[in-house]
């Protein structure tokens, strides 16, 4: 799939091709996915729960092998080399990192700590520039001295991100970064992403229930269901489908619909 005309002529960062996942060997999950992550952008993963955005992440960070899954058919590449089928370490060391869905980070640890952790990888243990750029970043991280789990649920979020930093990806996969915080701390959260691309050039594969906020901070999105890509676009196209807006935007209202009486099939017989 083309993101768009000025991105064609470069190899993509991210390359996920025609993925099949299986956990306990039984149970399909992806059903031939596939997707492009451009360097230097903010690409979305949308759809519902359930839809496979989470095993898509875990796919590409090598993350399946610690829930019985493994990727059964297509490839997954970074930066022109096959990462699928490498451990999570492996793959960490050549520049991807997962910010897990629900922070993930070590509650009986410090902040200082659990960033220290996210260097752990490295070669260069050289970290204290590192540190600081984190902490310009999130400075309410240099002040919190106890352990993260007495931090907020936004202090946390930005603790996981920091973490992510202090590997220096090239390549940042978040997961749910909105999930469970206020509306305004989720702002301040999409804030700091749109920075992080802006100013460290890093590239970011963002899952996001929230998907008004996820189309206004990303340039190019895809929409899942039932473990494939139904449909694809610029961020911008995408807000203006009228699918999209019905099933994802709340109709374009500003208030999100619930769909709990609305069958899946409605909108899988217009989008496939």
């Amino acid at each position: 799939m083309a993101i768009a005309a000025e991105t064609e002529a470069a190899p993509p960062l991210l390359s996920v091709n025609n993925i099949e996942v299986v956990y306990n060997e039984v149970i399909l999950v992806l059903r031939g996915l596939s997707l492009e992550v451009p360097q230097g952008q903010i690409i979305a993963l949308l759809g519902a729960n359930g839809a496979g955005k989470s095993t898509t992440l875990k796919a590409i960070s090598g993350l399946l092998k610690t829930e019985d899954g493994e990727i059964t058919r297509g490839s997954v590449s970074f930066a022109g080399e096959t990462i699928s089928g490498m451990d999570p370490g492996q793959i960490v060391r050549k520049g991807v990192f997962q910010v897990m869905e629900g922070r993930r980070i070590i509650q009986d640890m410090t902040a200082h700590e659990n960033l220290r952790l996210g260097a752990f990888s490295r070669k260069d243990r050289n970290i204290s520039a590192d540190l600081d750029m984190v902490y310009d970043y999130f400075p309410r991280l240099k002040e919190r001295t106890g352990l993260a789990g007495y931090l907020s649920g936004g202090e946390q979020q930005m603790l996981a991100i920091g973490r992510a930093l202090m590997a220096r990806p090239k390549l940042i996969l978040m997961d749910e970064p909105s999930m469970g915080l206020s509306p305004l701390l989720v702002k301040e959260v999409f804030g700091i992403i749109r920075k992080l691309n802006q100013d460290l050039g890093i590239t970011i594969l963002l899952v996001e229930q929230n998907a008004r906020m996820a189309l206004q901070t990303a340039s190019y999105g895809y929409i899942m269901e039932n473990g494939k890509v139904v449909l694809d676009g610029t961020a911008e196209a995408l807000r203006n489908n009228e699918d999209v807006k019905e099933f994802y935007l709340g109709g374009g209202e500003g208030q999100r619909r619930s769909f709990k009486d609305i069958k899946s099939y409605r909108r899988r017989k217009r989008w496939l």
